[in-house]
């Protein structure tokens, strides 16, 4: 038995638009059809982690707009209630001066109602609080609804002292590096009219360990020096010269 009526039909391929359609967007995607299909009974929570900069956020908002799921990026300094108001701000749902208990009433059952997904992003803050872990799963108690939670590579380490939240996670998906494939794809938006020898890719994958964020900053790098210097290809061998971001901070100067 699933939960979604739209199951069956067939996927509309999304528009190339302003988006790479990057391998971490196919992962998220993949995420959110499991947790909207899951079978009654199963959890209904998954957890999305990975380092900084590896497209987590980028692909989670996009996916969100398509899926028509509910995002909110957590801060460091919200407390239960405020969190509480913020998503259902994102749920279109007025609240007046209500309660705390009265807001968690409202978020469960606009949830459950709209059989839509909850995205929690910066989950990682979540874990410094045994309060904030404990709304969540409150959330998705009251709801038996579908949450994303998103968060850096040791987020599923420090949920593991909440046993009883730890249980009911359907899925943990560790975010992907991005590819020299990726980088080509993310060079049609970033380097639009530039032509590069495919080993460039290749290159630009490995020196940014991973990160979506480092490779789109080359690239867009990349850009500005072949438009200041009439290029309209470029080459490994021009790399040679070029100061690629790699997450590392510069040299000391002498």
């Amino acid at each position: 038995m699933t939960k979604n009526p739209s199951v069956g039909k067939q996927a509309v391929p999304r528009p190339s638009g302003g988006v790479a359609q990057i391998g971490t967007l196919d992962l998220v995607s993949a995420t959110l059809e499991r947790l909207d299909n899951r079978r009654t009974g199963l959890p209904g929570m998954a957890v999305l982690y990975g380092p900084a900069g590896w497209g987590k956020t980028f692909a989670t908002n996009v996916l969100a707009n398509e899926n028509r799921a509910y995002y909110l990026q957590l801060r460091s300094l919200w407390s239960r209630k405020t969190i509480l108001e913020k998503i259902l701000f994102e749920m279109g749902v007025t609240h007046g001066k209500a309660t705390a208990p009265v807001l968690l009433d409202m978020v469960c059952e606009q949830l459950n109602a709209s059989r839509r997904t909850l995205i929690l992003d910066e989950f990682d803050y979540a874990t410094d609080s045994n309060s904030l872990v404990e709304l969540t799963r409150d959330i998705y108690e009251g709801s038996q609804g579908s949450l994303l939670l998103v968060g850096e590579e040791l987020l599923p380490k420090k949920l593991e002292k909440w046993q009883r939240f730890h249980s009911r996670v359907l899925t943990w998906v560790p975010a992907q590096r991005v590819t020299a494939e990726d980088c080509g794809k993310l060079a049609t938006i970033y380097a639009d009219g530039i032509r590069f020898e495919p080993e460039v890719f290749a290159i630009l994958a490995a020196e940014t360990k991973g990160s979506v964020r480092l490779a789109t900053v080359n690239l867009s790098n990349i850009h500005e020096y072949c438009l200041t210097f009439g290029k309209d290809v470029f080459t490994a061998a021009d790399l040679g010269d070029f100061p690629l971001h790699t997450g590392r901070s510069p040299e000391r100067r002498l």
